[in-house]
This record gives C-alpha cells, sequence and structure tokens, in this order.
C-alpha cells in the first residue's frame, strides 16, 4: 500500500522549518489589519461614486487637484494599497521566510515594530487625508480665502504620518535583509 503523500514529503525534506500555530499567531494581526483596510477602502470608494459625493469630489478638484485629490485619489488609494496589499504582503513575506531559508525569522520583535508602525502610519495617513480633504474641500466652497491657515498645519500633520509608516516600511526591510543574511554564503 502506498505512503501518504504528506508522509512522503516529510521523509523527503525533514529539515523544511515547520511553525506551530502558536508560533504563527503573530501574524493573525497583519491579516485583520489587511482585511479591514480593504473594508475601508471598498466602504470609501462605494461612497465616493454616490452621484452628490462625486459632484462634491469633483467640485473641489478631484481627482486631478485641490482638496478633493485628498479623498480620491490619494486616501482611498493608500488605504487599500498600504493598509491592504503591503500588510498583507508582509504577513506573507515573514511567513515565508523560515520556510524558505531554513531558519527562523530574524527578529519576530522587529516585525511586531513593522507592523504597529506601518499600521499606525497609514491609518494616521488615510485619516489626515480625509479629515484635511473634507475640512479644506468645505471651504473651497464656501470661504476660499481661509484655506491658507488651515493648510499651513497639512505638510507637518502628513509628515508625521508618513514618517511612521517609513519607519515601518525600514524596520520591515531591515528584518528581511538581517533574515536572509550570510544565507547563500551557509549554502555552499
Amino acid at each position: 500500500m502506498p505512503k501518504d503523500l504528506s508522509e512522503n514529503t516529510q521523509e523527503q525534506s525533514p529539515s523544511i522549518n515547520v511553525q506551530s500555530p502558536q508560533e504563527l499567531r503573530y501574524l493573525a494581526k497583519f491579516l485583520i489589519a489587511s482585511v479591514l483596510s480593504f473594508f475601508v477602502g471598498t466602504v470609501h470608494g462605494v461612497l465616493q461614486v454616490i452621484p452628490s459625493v462625486r459632484a462634491w469630489l469633483d467640485s473641489i478638484g478631484s481627482p486631478y487637484g485641490g482638496p478633493g485629490h485628498m479623498i480620491d485619489p490619494l486616501a482611498h488609494a493608500h488605504i487599500n494599497l498600504v493598509g491592504g496589499v503591503t500588510v498583507l504582503g508582509m504577513a506573507l513575506t515573514y511567513y515565508l521566510i523560515p520556510k524558505i531559508t531554513n531558519r527562523p525569522l530574524y527578529s519576530k520583535n522587529m516585525a511586531e515594530h513593522s507592523f504597529w508602525w506601518t499600521i499606525c502610519g497609514v491609518s494616521a495617513f488615510y485619516t489626515s487625508l480625509m479629515i484635511f480633504g473634507i475640512w479644506e474641500g468645505n471651504l473651497w466652497l464656501t470661504n476660499p480665502e481661509e484655506i491658507p491657515a488651515i493648510h499651513r498645519f497639512y505638510g507637518p500633520v502628513i509628515s508625521v504620518a508618513a514618517t511612521a509608516l517609513a519607519i515601518g516600511f525600514w524596520v520591515y526591510l531591515a528584518n528581511v535583509l538581517l533574515s536572509f543574511k550570510g544565507l547563500y554564503k551557509n549554502s555552499k
């Protein structure tokens, strides 16, 4: 009688690093954040095509400039691409590295940092774009002369959010590179 395929696979490659569900639990937050970001992004996308909302966005410069540009496409794209796709890619990378290298991830602590910095950054970025887009958009239509008074806050607020995002990405990059460090030296 032939052996079970899974038994045969395990016999052929006994050195493959198998992580227990407990060891992988830290990745759940990446997946949850990704799903929630996609949810927010799809709700955002549905709302921005409602005719009255679309007309308002177009009247304040969406998607080519003006305050509407902050809401559509910037906020919409960032919550989907960074919050959804990038965070999902981080989880996938952290899951696959031990399987590909047959070594543990360089640092789960760095993985935690990359998650929190990225999620805080993208959340602040999205929220800031929405608040400033709506605020400035309403002023654009009612009191355009007041826009410079509030627009001066836009740069510093967005800079803080973007810096948090950048720290998350850089910690992620460092963790990935350090996880692969010496891989080819040791394989010769």
